[in-house]
């Protein structure tokens, strides 16, 4: 069987058994965006100013709520109806990280309440696969999924080799896990998503160590599906109109370029 990465997304859709992926696969078809923004501001204005400006050209909204320092429900509210209006899912990058029981009470409860409101969320493995199983207690039910890490775009990452492959074993066996963060494509079992966080157009990195790869890179080499990008979008004296709708084209004529090979 060719690999799901040779397969185009409306394929996989029609394919896929999970809701919540037939779903994105479809909005990536119909918006043509392989593109994910990683929205990482610090207040609820800039946030919605944020979302509702490039909305029109991503698949996914990748928040981290915890540095929104004006965060409140009414900030959930506004991002699920800007997902509505926008046709994109909302990502919040947790990294979840601790024993089951405790990741159900961070993930269903406390403040921001995350499994209300965000279609994706992801965890660590280093609990073990408890953690799946307490996530899975709180979103399953209610047609969430979940990324791994299998890998990180930081330089010295530790997520290698024998702890990557346990990784990837796990999400073959759970329903509720529907892909990884990651660089490449990991496993054929299962058709399990791939999102890749430092992505530019041009490879370099900053000086916290995180590490650039290009769109070519990641999607036609890789087979990555998704690719995100943050500062390179919305920083200092960026348009993030324009560079969304660069990102955008780069990232769909990998995919293209990738369906040719």
């Amino acid at each position: 069987m060719a690999s799901f990465s040779q397969q185009t997304y409306a394929q996989r859709a029609e394919q896929h058994t999970h809701p919540l992926v037939k779903r994105l696969f479809a909005i990536m078809e119909r918006k043509k965006t392989n593109l994910s923004l990683a929205a990482d501001v610090s207040s609820k204005a800039e946030l919605l100013d944020l979302a509702d400006k490039v909305g029109p050209y991503i698949c996914i909204l990748k928040t981290h709520v915890d540095i929104i320092a004006d965060f409140d429900a009414h900030l959930a509210e506004s991002l699920a109806a800007l997902a509505e209006k926008h046709d994109f899912l909302i990502f919040e990058d947790r990294k979840f990280a601790d024993i089951g029981n405790t990741v159900k009470l961070q993930y269903g409860g406390g403040i921001y309440r995350i499994a209300d409101w965000a279609h994706i969320t992801n965890c660590h493995t280093v609990p073990g696969e408890g953690i799946i199983q307490g996530l899975a207690e709180v979103g399953e039910s209610g047609g969430r999924g979940l990324l791994l890490l299998a890998e990180m775009s930081s330089k010295g990452m530790l997520a290698t080799g024998a702890y990557t492959e346990k990784t990837v074993e796990m999400a073959v066996r759970n329903s509720f896990v529907i892909g990884f963060i990651g660089s490449r494509r990991f496993t054929e079992d299962r058709d399990l998503l791939t999102m890749t966080p430092g992505v530019g157009l041009h490879a370099s990195g900053d000086a916290l160590g995180q590490q650039y790869r290009t769109p070519d890179a990641i999607v036609t080499a890789n087979g990555s599906d998704v690719i995100i990008v943050g500062r390179a979008i919305y920083g200092p004296d960026k348009d993030p109109v324009a560079e969304a709708l660069r990102y955008q084209e780069a990232g769909w004529n990998a995919y293209l370029k990738r369906l040719q090979h």
